[in-house]
């Protein structure tokens, strides 16, 4: 199989650290960002000047844009990183042909706001990408733990196992390991509600 090529979209917390986990295996990492400051920042400074600064990066392994369409045009595997409340807004200047023959990966946990969706869902409905097509990456993970390259774990979900062993391997390195389930609805579901759970958790311990 000839090697895929990644695209992150994505300037915050969660994608910088994914974009370092990818760093550790793939040679060109293609990253959107909206903020052209803080693209020029990690050119110049190695960093993210925003979100997890310690998180350093060889500046040459990455093709950092504004251009979305340019991003996902030149992208195999397109991970998305982006707030939920954020991602209509994000991809609206996309339509179906941009996804064409694309395998999406979703780094979300949320909900669609406006149409009260799981990413998953949204991203069939909307840009009629097939199912095997799609994954999920959920923890237990945490982006700055992943930035101080602490011992973490990842689990890829997706219905076609050779899309889930791709991200798996791409994000696997030294200080992450994957797993693989072909359960993408019960992953995405699960990364929703245990921050409902850790609430109620805290709520019930502060309670006593």
């Amino acid at each position: 199989m000839r090697v895929q090529k990644f695209g992150v979209i994505g300037g915050g917390s969660w994608a910088t650290a994914i974009v370092k986990m990818l760093s550790e295996n793939v040679g060109c990492i293609n990253w959107w960002m909206r903020n052209e400051k803080s693209i020029e920042h990690i050119k110049i400074h190695r960093h993210n000047p925003k979100y997890i600064r310690s998180a350093e990066f060889d500046v040459a392994k990455l093709e950092l844009s504004t251009d979305l369409k340019s991003i996902v045009e030149k992208s195999d595997v397109i991970i998305l990183a982006t707030p939920s409340a954020f991602l209509l807004s994000v991809l609206e200047s996309l339509n179906q042909e941009s996804f064409r023959d694309k395998m999406v990966v979703s780094a979300i946990k949320g909900i669609i706001p406006e149409t009260n969706e799981i990413p998953a869902e949204f991203l069939i409905k909307r840009f009629n990408i097939p199912e095997n097509n799609i994954a999920m990456i959920s923890g237990p993970c945490h982006a700055e733990e992943v930035a101080m390259e602490r011992l973490s774990y990842l689990t890829i979900g997706s219905p076609n196992a050779q899309v889930a062993s791709i991200v798996a391997d791409a994000l696997s390195c030294r200080f992450i390991k994957t797993s693989v389930t072909d359960d993408l609805y019960g992953t995405e579901v699960g990364a929703i509600l245990k921050n409902v759970f850790a609430i109620a958790s805290g709520i019930c311990h502060g309670l006593g």
